[in-house]
Order: structure tokens, then C-alpha cells, then sequence
């Protein structure tokens, strides 16, 4: 019971002190739940990954509900029919991957975002002000940088991962965001 006092009043203290820094991002905010959690226990007061596999599953998380809000957006404002068949496939594709990780998440009690993080709005928002003629190449750029960006994340949480379940989930991730990678750099060489 002590031990469950101390966990309470560490996420009390760890939300005040957030409140007094400001609102932080979605993201954010489940890296700080997450950093309080006991990792000693599992269940409803505890988390059942360490810290570094914790934030693994935050940042996947965060990446794959950018890429699909990117990839909505692109649906509905690409002209090319590769590029918006190429969307369609990363909204079907991460969403089957954040399913999957938040099924992952509720069983070790990590916390994910219920957002994407404040950089990723940015990014959304940005490419919506493009204009028609500006958006595919645009779209088509910020693919190829956050697969090659995602593809170094997953390629290290696939050595550097503890919890089996998490590395699991990266093996079998991996390959499919090196497809995507792939395909859209070869839909950027035939837009030239």
C-alpha cells in the first residue's frame, strides 16, 4: 500500500509540475505518464517495458498517426494517381501497424499519444497550404524523409529493443516501412 501511495503521489507531483510548465503536446504528455510509471510491476500502476522501449512505442505511435493524417490529406488533394494510390496504402497499412501497437501498448500499460505531437501538426498543416501544383511533389518529399527517418528508428529498435513483444512488432513492421520507402522514391523518379 506504501508503494502505491509513493507511485500516486509521484504522478500527482509529475502532472503538477506539467501543469505549471504549460500544455505539452499529446506526445509529450505520454512520454511524461510513461516516465512515472513503476517499472517494477505490471498492471494498472505499473508498465511492463522499460523507459527506452516505452518511448519506442510513443514515437511509433506518433509516426504512424502523422503518416496517416499526411496520407488523408493527399488523398484528397494528390492529382497524380500513383501518389494517391500510394496514400491509400499508408492509411490501410499504418493503421493496421497502430492497431497492432495499441493492442501492444494496453497489455504493458504504456501509455500512447491520443494525438500527433505539436512538429507533427506543423507538418499537416503545412502541407495543406500548398497549393494544387505545389502538393504531390511536396507529399511525395516529406514521404521519402519521414520513411527514411522511421526506417533508422525501427532498424535500431529492432537491435536495441528489450521487451519481446515491441521487438516483435519492429521486425515485422520494418520490412513493410522499407516497401514504402522504396515505392515512393520510385514514384518520385517517374514524376520527373
Amino acid at each position: 500500500m506504501k508503494k502505491l501511495s509513493s507511485i500516486l503521489m509521484i504522478a500527482l507531483s509529475a502532472s503538477v509540475f506539467q501543469a505549471c510548465q504549460g500544455p505539452k503536446d499529446s506526445k509529450g504528455a505520454a512520454d511524461s505518464i510513461n516516465a512515472v510509471k513503476d517499472t517494477t510491476t505490471s498492471g494498472k500502476t505499473g508498465i511492463a517495458v522499460d523507459k527506452d522501449d516505452a518511448k519506442f512505442a510513443v514515437d511509433a505511435a506518433n509516426g504512424g498517426m502523422t503518416e496517416i493524417a499526411l496520407s488523408q490529406l493527399a488523398e484528397t488533394r494528390a492529382i497524380n494517381s500513383q501518389v494517391k494510390d500510394f496514400a491509400a496504402m499508408m492509411v490501410t497499412d499504418h493503421t493496421k501497424a497502430g492497431d497492432e501497437l495499441k493492442g501492444i501498448a494496453k497489455v504493458k500499460n504504456i501509455t500512447l499519444p491520443d494525438s500527433v505531437s505539436a512538429d507533427s501538426k506543423k507538418a499537416i498543416d503545412d502541407l495543406s497550404k500548398k497549393s494544387v501544383s505545389d502538393f504531390d511533389k511536396a507529399y511525395v518529399n516529406k514521404m521519402i524523409a519521414d520513411h527514411k527517418s522511421t526506417v533508422s528508428m525501427f532498424e535500431d529498435a529492432s537491435k536495441k529493443l528489450k521487451d519481446p513483444d515491441l521487438k516483435a512488432f519492429a521486425d515485422k513492421t520494418l520490412p513493410i516501412i522499407k516497401g514504402h520507402l522504396s515505392d515512393i522514391t520510385t514514384i518520385k523518379v517517374q514524376m520527373k
